[in-house]
Parts: C-alpha cells; sequence; structure tokens
C-alpha cells in the first residue's frame, strides 16, 4: 500500500465507521497518548525496564500502526500529502546529511 493508498483508506474508514474527524487538537492529544503506548513497550521490552504481566500480550506493530493512523488523520485533515511530503523529506536529509553520519565516529 503506498501512502496515498493510506490515506484514502483512512479517509474511507473515518467517513464509513468514525462519522466524522475528531479535530486536529483531539487529535494530537490521541497521537501523544498512541506514541507513549509505544514508548511503554520499547522501554520495557527492549530497555533497562522490566516487563509487566500485563504488557507482554503487547502488539508493537499494532501500536506503532495506531501511531500511523493518527499520523494520516491528521495529513488528511490539513492537507498534506504524506507521499509528496516524505520524498521531499528524505530529499532533504540526504542533502544536508549524505556524509555527516558516515563522518561521526560515534557511530562507528
Amino acid at each position: 500500500m503506498t501512502l496515498e493508498q493510506a490515506q484514502k483508506a483512512v479517509d474511507d474508514w473515518i467517513k464509513e465507521f468514525g462519522v466524522r474527524y475528531f479535530n486536529e487538537l483531539t487529535n494530537m492529544a490521541q497521537l501523544t497518548e498512541e506514541v507513549g503506548e509505544v514508548a511503554r513497550i520499547i522501554a520495557r521490552r527492549y530497555g533497562e525496564q522490566s516487563e509487566k504481566e500485563s504488557d507482554k500480550d503487547k502488539d508493537l506493530g499494532d501500536e506503532l500502526a495506531d501511531v500511523l493512523f493518527v499520523v494520516i488523520c491528521l495529513a488528511n485533515q490539513t492537507g498534506v500529502d504524506l507521499q509528496s511530503a516524505l520524498k521531499k523529506n528524505l530529499d532533504k536529509k540526504t542533502k544536508r546529511d549524505s556524509t555527516r553520519h558516515k563522518e561521526n565516529n560515534k557511530l562507528t
């Protein structure tokens, strides 16, 4: 699925099941909540915190998809073409950082 297709799929889902988009501020709060859920899994599964029994069945992929869903909602309701924005962002990073990371001794 392309980003363009994902944006349409989310928009179709919202129209069919979600009634309407939450406003941008609500979606921003929702995004923060979803990122927190991802952070909890990462901190406990891959970091130094111990994983609680109740966290062991959490699906990182599902939580990342929740983050992506809300990002797509925000893009849709603010008129951002994510496919174009990502391409532009990668071009910017390539121009700015094409040698920076390779020359960073901390990464070797």
